[in-house]
């Protein structure tokens, strides 16, 4: 195995790279290392062989952590690309046009769409907003502090919950933007929600059925905010798009490190301690939850403004351009 692939598998394992967009962008990265340092054995053909050996990077990725949708959907666009090869073209031309692809899949479908998304959506938030988010999102971070830049003014409440506790990074960036905070854990979601007038969150995928995927308690929020009529506004770039439907978030879900839940900064508060010592006891960290596309008010992609209902149309589309007819099957 490649010294970068394990590498970067250590760090998954370690949880040291959150966020889709972060180890969809580090994998792709490793790829790009792994193709252009490939040598065609003899006997064997390209496509086969660099698509198996891609196929064990991959695998073995996973087995350091569950991959996610967006990351599966990169890998099957770098299989495609490899299997569209032609077969007269030489090794080295091969190499760099592999290279060249993933390139442009990480420029237009993530760093792009990503500035797409936030120019669309800060067009959404008005003079004298106070807007909620849950969690550390890379962009609804963006989004935030160009509207920042833009002299829009508004206020944010950033809502975090344990273990990961992932708000006060987004916390510090936009403090340090200038932007007016309010920090609450997940308990206090029903008090902060009485003065929000939009929520804005990121999704990990969106489903076949409207159903969006993202990190634990996001579920609550937006039926929360559902309830007091509040606009809630998902940001999502089209590759964590998936075909597939899901309508609870049992079925298909990643478990986290149980000690962290039991773990606590006070002491004199940690009734969990010796969690693993107790008959009977097991304690369930899962990472994700589901949100039913009743309570997903819009979703910001680069190719638009979309209702939930409207993202099969969006997968149809996909299908139909050449170049990306593979990528979410």
């Amino acid at each position: 195995m490649h010294p970068a692939v394990v590498a970067l598998g250590l760090k998954y394992a370690a949880d040291t790279i959150r966020g889709a967009n972060a180890r969809c962008l580090a994998m792709l990265v490793v790829f790009k290392q792994v193709v252009s340092e490939y040598t065609t054995p003899n006997g064997k053909a390209m496509k086969w062989d660099l698509d198996k050996k891609l196929k064990a990077v991959f695998q073995f990725l996973t087995d350091c952590r569950q991959h996610s949708i967006s990351m599966g959907n990169a890998f099957k666009f770098v299989r495609s690309t490899i299997f569209n090869l032609d077969q007269e073209m030489s090794e080295s031309d091969a190499k760099a046009h592999v290279c060249g692809e993933i390139d442009n899949f990480i420029r237009e479908r993530i760093t792009v769409a990503g500035k797409v998304i936030t120019d669309l959506a800060v067009a959404k938030i008005s003079e004298g907003d106070v807007i909620l988010t849950y969690g550390r999102s890379h962009v609804i971070e963006q989004l935030l502090c160009e509207a920042k830049r833009q002299g829009k003014s508004f206020h944010v409440v950033v809502v975090d919950s344990r273990p990961e506790l992932e708000g006060r990074g987004l916390l510090a960036k936009l403090t340090q933007a200038g932007i007016p905070c309010t920090y609450v854990f997940v308990n206090a979601l029903s008090y902060a929600m009485a003065n929000v007038t939009k929520v804005f969150m990121g999704a990990a995928a969106i489903m076949a059925n409207g159903a969006v995927l993202s990190r634990i308690g996001t579920a609550i929020v937006a039926m929360t905010a559902t309830s007091l009529n509040v606009p809630v506004i998902f940001c999502c770039e089209t590759y964590k798009l998936c075909e597939r439907v899901q309508l609870d978030s049992i079925v298909s879900n990643e478990l986290g490190n149980p000690g962290l839940l039991a773990s606590s900064s006070i002491e004199s508060m940690q009734p969990l301690a010796k969690w693993k010592q107790t008959t009977g006891l097991k304690l369930l960290n899962l990472r994700y939850d589901l949100t039913p596309m009743k309570y997903v008010g819009m979703v910001i992609t680069e190719v638009g403004m979309i209702p939930a209902t409207a993202v099969p149309a969006l997968l149809r589309e996909y299908r139909r351009e050449d170049g990306l007819t593979q990528l979410l099957e």
